[in-house]
């Protein structure tokens, strides 16, 4: 569907033809009209899907149609990066209209320069931390607020910012347009739309995820010791011009720089603990190609955007599937292709690829580490081809006169040229930091974890112990470290629960749980076919003896999978 068939007035067509945009996108079809009626709405989409157009576009025209009235519109972002990409944004949509102005409210910046533009500004777009401070100040008034945008709320809610984003939602005006964009539906998130919206519209693209047809995506089975030399490789021989790689800490980001850079890579980190003008260099540095390589933890990642981004690397492998869709999602954009590679060093890393190939329904394909012989071969191949096409577009003409005088001193031509490809072909430190790594051997825990169907566990502990299927599920998650999507679907009865997970996981959570407590119960798992739950014979009443482990901890949130219901929904309360 065409931009000029979504009521878009044509000042706003205008600029998304500058900008480039040919068609909505789904989310952008099924969002824009709704935001424009001034309903409520619920999005779940993730990056790549044009969620910013989606909100961005209606919001622009609202305002300009509602008058010069300061704050008729809070966006509220997970963090600094995204909030001032949102407001780029932002500005391109509003460049053919009059005096629309935005105020961007986010740490590491003025307090002055933000309370000057908070005096003008139709649409503020900022951190809920921030927006607090203001609020506090008295320098941020919600009394004219129209509409307010959850941006990534589950990020949000993962940060912290819970009680942030209900204390701004309290103080704003019950007549409000609430709008959230999530790409998953936690508990907590479903507790907002219950309490601050009304009759919200759910627009859902791809149950949530980004699609990622456009990127080739490939895992590396390596040996721990070999993880650090096993990227060198991938670099050297895929020799992306741009490249984001992600790590799960602060600290890793920190190490792999240092010991990227020490290989002859030209790289630079970002993480949570970057003032922001640190974080502003790094980012331009990465723009303008003075360093090629990006090393990001996932929350300083979020707000990236960056055009050309050849691959994407998973160091680590992240916890949460939605994590790994951003990740990947930093690449292959504007309908280009894309690479993503990621390491793999263990069983259950093993199990976590194969979790995410569940979740996306793709397949994300084993490949071997390249060898130092194979990148020489590939660098040579590619000189080869570069001095083929120079000689055939007759480059280099002039030096014609040089190269005859050197061989009248007595140098034969093919020693100048050979010469001449030593000094230009590249070597450096690069290729003498590379190290080949060991070759893994076939691992029976791969065809394992790649094993079709799917298996029933069963554990004796049901209703009667007054637990419900989502406390489990999260015991499960917190207990044997799978991830939340490797459990399939739970079963309570009074005395005992089924659940069905892929082959493998259900042995794993059977190794791992049996002797745990769980309400004072001592947990027995068993897969079916096997003896039955709670009978082992060697126990009393029917049950394991408990081996001295106790889950520690309360179990966290696992993802809501359900449908909102919110036909006849009261109205949010104001206070």
């Amino acid at each position: 569907m065409q931009f000029s068939e979504l009521n878009l007035i044509p000042e706003i067509v205008r600029a998304t033809e500058e900008i480039g945009y040919q068609e909505a996108t789904d989310i952008q079809v099924g969002a824009i009209p709704v935001l424009l009626e001034g309903k409520d709405l619920i999005g779940r989409s993730s990056t790549g899907t044009g969620k910013t157009a989606a909100f961005g576009l209606p919001i622009v025209q609202m305002v300009n149609q509602n008058g010069q009235a300061r704050g008729q519109v809070l966006i509220l972002s997970p963090t600094r990066e995204l909030a001032i990409q949102t407001s780029e944004e932002v500005r391109k949509f509003s460049k053919y209209l009059q005096n629309i102005k935005i105020a961007v409210v986010c740490g590491g910046q003025s307090m002055p320069m933000q309370i000057r533009q908070l005096r003008t500004a139709q649409m503020i777009i900022g951190t809920p931390g921030r927006i607090m401070d203001h609020m506090r100040r008295q320098t941020l008034s919600l009394e004219n607020l129209k509409t307010v945008i959850l941006d990534e709320a589950d990020e949000m809610l993962n940060m912290g910012f819970l009680e942030d984003i209900q204390t701004i939602l309290k103080q704003a005006p019950e007549t409000r347009q609430t709008v959230l964009f999530s790409a998953t539906m936690p508990p907590a998130i479903m507790k907002i739309t219950k309490e601050f919206q009304t009759n919200p519209k759910i627009i859902a693209v791809d149950q949530g995820r980004k699609t990622v047809d456009n990127i080739s995506q490939f895992y590396y089975h390596v040996h721990q010791a070999d993880k650090i030399n096993a990227l060198k490789l991938l670099l050297e021989y895929h020799h992306p011009k741009r490249a984001v790689i992600f790590c799960n800490t602060k600290k890793m980001v920190n190490e792999l720089c240092e010991e990227l850079n020490d290989s002859g890579f030209q790289t630079a980190g970002i993480h949570g603990d970057l003032k922001q003008n640190q974080r502003n260099q790094v980012m331009s540095d990465f723009k303008t190609g003075r360093n090629s390589i990006l090393v990001a933890t996932d929350v300083a990642a979020r707000g990236i955007d960056v055009e050309d981004v050849d691959a994407v690397f998973n160091y680590d492998i992240p916890d949460e599937d939605e994590y790994y869709i951003h990740r990947i999602g930093r690449t292959g954009r504007a309908g280009k292709t894309g690479a993503s590679y990621t390491l793999a060093t263990s069983r259950s890393q093993l199990q976590r690829l194969y979790s995410l190939e569940k979740f996306m329904n793709l397949k994300i394909q084993e490949a071997p580490i390249p060898d130092l012989a194979e990148i020489q071969e590939r660098r040579l191949k590619k000189f080869r081809g570069k001095i083929k096409q120079l000689v055939a577009e007759n480059n280099g003409s002039q030096w014609l006169t040089f190269v005859e005088a050197l061989e009248q001193d007595g140098y034969e031509a093919k020693n100048i040229a050979a010469a001449l490809c030593e000094e230009m072909s590249g070597k450096g430190r690069k290729l003498s930091a590379l190290k080949n790594v060991r070759k893994m051997q076939p691992d029976s825990a791969k065809s394992a974890v790649m094993e079709p169907g799917k298996a029933k566990l069963s554990l004796n502990i049901g209703t009667n112990s007054k637990i419900k299927p989502d406390f489990l599920l999260g015991t499960i998650v917190e207990a044997t470290g799978l991830p939340i999507g490797a459990v399939g679907k739970i079963e309570m009865h009074s005395e005992h629960t089924t659940i069905e997970m892929a082959p493998a996981d259900a042995a794993f959570v059977v190794q791992k749980m049996n002797g745990y407590r769980i309400k004072q119960r001592t947990v027995h798992a068993a897969l079916s076919g096997n003896k039955k739950a709670g009978h082992n014979p060697g126990s009393k009443n029917g049950m394991s003896q408990p081996k001295n482990r106790r889950l520690g901890g309360k179990p966290r949130a696992p993802f809501y999978s359900g449908h909102l219901h919110s036909a006849g929904r009261n109205k949010r309360k104001a206070k």
